[in-house]
């Protein structure tokens, strides 16, 4: 058992513990409950749990999570653009981020639907070594998506 101030009380037994625990006005908590014998300690429950879930937000802000970043062509890109944007979408999967590729159909440019799946397959080939579709192209409404995972 440890004490409230950090000291260590040796073995005690649990109804002593409690004892102690009441006579402070804290609380018994069980922090190694594996260990034969299990150690507790006397403290603020709410007060730990307030600096456990503290913790876990400094780490979680500590964490780099990978973002989805987007690019957008059209089934109409130019030949520059659309190396442009190719580069673009090779230097976030380097970076580790997942990137959606969107082909947006204005007007009645969604008849030739084939232009956007032809974009979407040179792109596929051409970033290969770099990232891998999630899935195959799905047409939602007037754009057509892929999103990209990097290798």
């Amino acid at each position: 058992m440890i004490d409230s101030d950090g000291q260590q009380l040796g073995v005690v037994d649990r109804k002593e513990a409690l004892q102690k625990a009441r006579d402070r006005e804290l609380d018994l908590v069980e922090i190694v409950p594996n260990a034969s014998p299990p150690v507790c300690r006397i403290m603020d429950l709410n007060r730990f749990l307030y600096e456990q879930k503290k913790k876990e937000r400094e780490i979680k802000k500590k964490q780099k999570g990978s973002q989805t970043k987007e690019i957008r062509f059209t089934p109409e890109t130019s030949e520059h653009d659309y190396q442009f944007k190719r580069q673009h979408v090779e230097d976030f999967l380097k970076e580790g981020h997942r990137v959606k590729v969107t082909i947006f159909y204005k007007g009645r440019e969604i008849i030739h639907k084939e232009r956007g799946y032809n974009l979407l397959e040179r792109l596929t080939k051409e970033i290969a070594d770099m990232g891998k579709a999630e899935r195959s192209p799905k047409l939602e409404g007037p754009r057509l998506n892929v999103i990209f995972i990097p290798v």
